[in-house]
Formats: C-alpha cells, sequence, structure tokens
C-alpha cells in the first residue's frame, strides 16, 4: 500500500470531484461547464477563490451561500467526497500510473452514475472516453490482458443489448437505456470479460436492494419503474477493478 500515492490521488480526485458535479449539474439543464466562472445558483453572485476549495467551502459555509444564504446543491459535497475515495482507494492499491489509469476509471465512471441518477442519462461521448481511456490503460501493465479486454468490451455490449432486444420481443417495449450496453462495453475493456458476470450479478443485486428499500419506506414504485441500471454498474465495477488489481500477482 502506498501512502503518498492515496494522499495524492485522493487529494486530485477532489479538483476532479468539484468539475464532475458542476458536470453533473449543468450538462443534463444545457449550460456550459467550460465556459463563464462559477456562481451561486440562486444569486448569480460571482464565487470567489475562497469559495470554490472542494469539500472545505461547503462545510465552512454549511451549506449555504454566504451572500444570499441559499443553499447549495448537496451533489458537490457528495461527489466530491466520493472522488476523493476514489483516487485514494487507486493510489493505495496501484502506485504510480497503474493508480492513476484506476482513478481515471472511477471518475469516468462516478461521472456517468451520477448523471444516469440525476436524468437518466449516459452522455455516448463519455462513455467513448472511457472506452478509449480502457483501451489506453493496458500500456500501464496492469491486468487484464489485451485479448480479455477485447472480449470483454465486445462481450458487455452484445449481452446487455441482447437482454434489451429480448425483453423488448417479449413486453413490446424498451426495458433498458440505449446507454446501459455502451457502458458496460466500455467496462469490459477495463475489466475483461472474466469480471463481467460479477459485476452484472452484483449491480443486480444493489437494484434489487434499492427496490426493496424503496418499497420499505413507502415510496411508490412499480414494476416499470425506471432505475438508473448504469449507475448501477457503475457501483459495481469499480470495486471490481480495485479487486481484480489488488489481487494480481
Amino acid at each position: 500500500m502506498s501512502v503518498g500515492w492515496a494522499l495524492a490521488l485522493g487529494g486530485l480526485g477532489a479538483i476532479f470531484g468539484s468539475f464532475i458535479a458542476a458536470l453533473v449539474i449543468r450538462w443534463p439543464a444545457g449550460r456550459s461547464v467550460l465556459q463563464g466562472r462559477s456562481a451561486c445558483d440562486a444569486c448569480e453572485r460571482t464565487l470567489s477563490p475562497l469559495e470554490l476549495v472542494p469539500i472545505v467551502s461547503f462545510l465552512a459555509q454549511r451549506g449555504r451561500c454566504r451572500a444570499c444564504g441559499a443553499r447549495i446543491e448537496p451533489t458537490h459535497l457528495w461527489i466530491e467526497l466520493a472522488a476523493v475515495a476514489i483516487g485514494a482507494a487507486a493510489g493505495a492499491v496501484a502506485p504510480g500510473w497503474g493508480g492513476i489509469a484506476g482513478a481515471t476509471f472511477g471518475w469516468l465512471l462516478l461521472a456517468l452514475a451520477a448523471l444516469d441518477i440525476v436524468a437518466l442519462w449516459l452522455p455516448d461521448r463519455l462513455t467513448a472516453l472511457l472506452a478509449a481511456a480502457g483501451l489506453a490503460s493496458g500500456l500501464a501493465d496492469l491486468p487484464p490482458g489485451w485479448t480479455d479486454r477485447l472480449i470483454g468490451g465486445g462481450a458487455g455490449y452484445g449481452a446487455l443489448a441482447a437482454i434489451a432486444w429480448g425483453y423488448k420481443a417479449w413486453r413490446g417495449h424498451d426495458g433498458m437505456g440505449g446507454g446501459d450496453p455502451k457502458l458496460f462495453g466500455a467496462i469490459g475493456l477495463w475489466l475483461g470479460w472474466r469480471m463481467l458476470p460479477a459485476v452484472l450479478v452484483i449491480a443486480s443485486l444493489v437494484g434489487l436492494g434499492v427496490a426493496l428499500f424503496a418499497r420499505v419506506t413507502g415510496r411508490a414504485i412499480a414494476r416499470d419503474t425506471a432505475l438508473p441500471f448504469g449507475a448501477l454498474l457503475g457501483v459495481a465495477a469499480y470495486p471490481a477493478w480495485l479487486a481484480m488489481v489488488g489481487w494480481a500477482p
């Protein structure tokens, strides 16, 4: 375990987490993430550098704008904390370029999962970036091998595409978004084909747990209620990468 790399990538995760949070809030609303300075969503006051320190600023201001007192979207805090944890975990199990690659995998999954949760949307551009990074990560000399990665990409996409086709043929309507097979294929390029069954089972079990929790807490949920399956795949895939790299000789 490398404490130095864990701290470095954890700190970098706070910065990336801040960007990811802005992406998740602005992109579905059609707002640019790269143009314009950060401002309060309520009073539109431009934020100072001290108000943009990831995690610290939110806690110091108790989740409210210093000027108007409006509530700051908690999504910022939770995504920044998740990004810190992702970076620290990657640095701990795979110091060096391997950790950088793993953190990149986790941060891209975090962005896709958060977008799927808030908007039921898995942007093709972000999924394609995840797939390209999966191929590039093979250069970091991390498991799995190239053959397993390429088979994983095809098998991941093909498996969910077949399930989606079968469901539509049976029920007469779509039961899965078109982005889910693409995301699973991209995950296969990172994990290889051998890890995909475990990822799919874990994602399904987490989804079942979410549905049961919703029922127990009295929230309305039906057989056709849409669940962000892409987010569930992301939740299952990153721990699978950590386990795979951590167990590798």
